[in-house]
């Protein structure tokens, strides 16, 4: 298996253990506690952002795989109408075509289950999401005080999304600090040219 499948597989794999992770059935409190950490860490919109870009490069992959595995299946096709493929070395040939099928199919499957497994996740952490929101609201209606306390999640939108526009905020509220100095410095340096533009008319006088 090569270097860049290895990692799909490893993908894989990580993908199955986040996935056990969701579905652990844990108390109210803990599980609002890390969906709200989820959903307004800026790490995690980070590493979501990413994952979008990996997830494309798999798709690009899955195709290829597909394609490898029609290409073959052709071959194969083609060797088994032709008569020249009984003869001692055609059988050899068949086998090596019959390998090159079966690592098609392998990367075919292991690209497809990832990036299938990748949907189902995101629907389950929108769905639990959304469970916990209406357990809240359930709570709170009954008067239980422990639900009204620490953050609402009715706000809560995809993995990292809160994080992500908490991220985006402050670097437009930096870009607009470094607009205002811009401002500032060139305010300055035209009260300042005004400034010598006048004592030099003052002196032509």
């Amino acid at each position: 298996m090569t270097l860049y499948y290895s990692l799909v597989f490893l993908l894989l794999v990580t993908e199955m253990l986040i996935f056990c992770a969701l579905i652990v059935p844990l108390p109210f409190s803990w599980r609002r506690k890390l969906f709200t950490f989820v959903s307004e860490s800026p790490l995690v919109a980070r590493l979501q952002y990413g994952m979008k870009i990996t997830f494309i490069f798999i798709l690009i992959l899955f195709v290829d795989s597909v394609n490898r595995v029609y290409r073959v299946q052709v071959e194969l096709t083609g060797m088994g109408n032709d008569q020249r493929g009984q003869q001692s070395l055609g059988g050899i040939e068949r086998m090596e075509v019959q390998a090159r099928k079966f690592y098609s199919q392998r990367n075919m499957y292991l690209c497809g289950f990832t990036l299938f497994l990748s949907l189902i996740l995101n629907r389950t952490y929108v769905m639990i999401l959304e469970t916990l929101r209406l357990e809240q609201e359930v709570k709170m209606l009954k008067g239980d005080p422990k639900a009204a306390k620490g953050k609402s999640l009715k706000e809560a939108g995809g993995v990292g999304e809160i994080g992500g526009l908490k991220e985006e905020i402050a670097r437009k509220d930096r870009d607009m600090e470094n607009l205002k100095k811009q401002v500032e410095s060139m305010q300055s340096e035209y009260n300042r040219m005004g400034d010598q533009l006048a004592k030099d008319a003052d002196k032509g006088q």
